[in-house]
């Protein structure tokens, strides 16, 4: 069976910094956006899966966050933590429709 997703629409890209994080919370998922200097926007769970940081207040570099609690580098496009540290965050779909961010979650 195929699974049905909702647009959830969280941001205009136009209020979306570039480079720095914004958080939005969706039902029970705490997400943070990222608008990066190419113009692409991701969406990514909030929380470092080290110790919970607050990923949407961590430094962008490129496709990264740097976690602001220990400085992990997680994947905005894939939620992978870089190496030497281990785990991910989930990611999640974006579509963009008339400037408007639309978050694809499972219904």
């Amino acid at each position: 069976m195929e699974t049905m997703l909702n647009e959830v629409f969280v941001a205009k890209v136009e209020d979306l910094p570039e480079k720095i994080g914004k958080t939005t919370v969706v039902g029970d998922l705490e997400l943070a956006i990222f608008k990066l200097d190419n113009g692409k926007v991701h969406v990514i769970e909030n929380r470092c899966p080290h110790k919970g940081g607050v990923l949407a207040e961590g430094l962008v570099s490129g496709e990264h966050v740097f976690c602001p609690m220990h400085d992990w580098k997680i994947s905005v496009k894939d939620g992978k933590v870089q190496e030497p540290d281990v785990g991910c965050v989930q990611t999640f779909e974006v579509a963009i429709k008339n400037e408007e961010v639309y978050v694809l979650l499972p219904e």
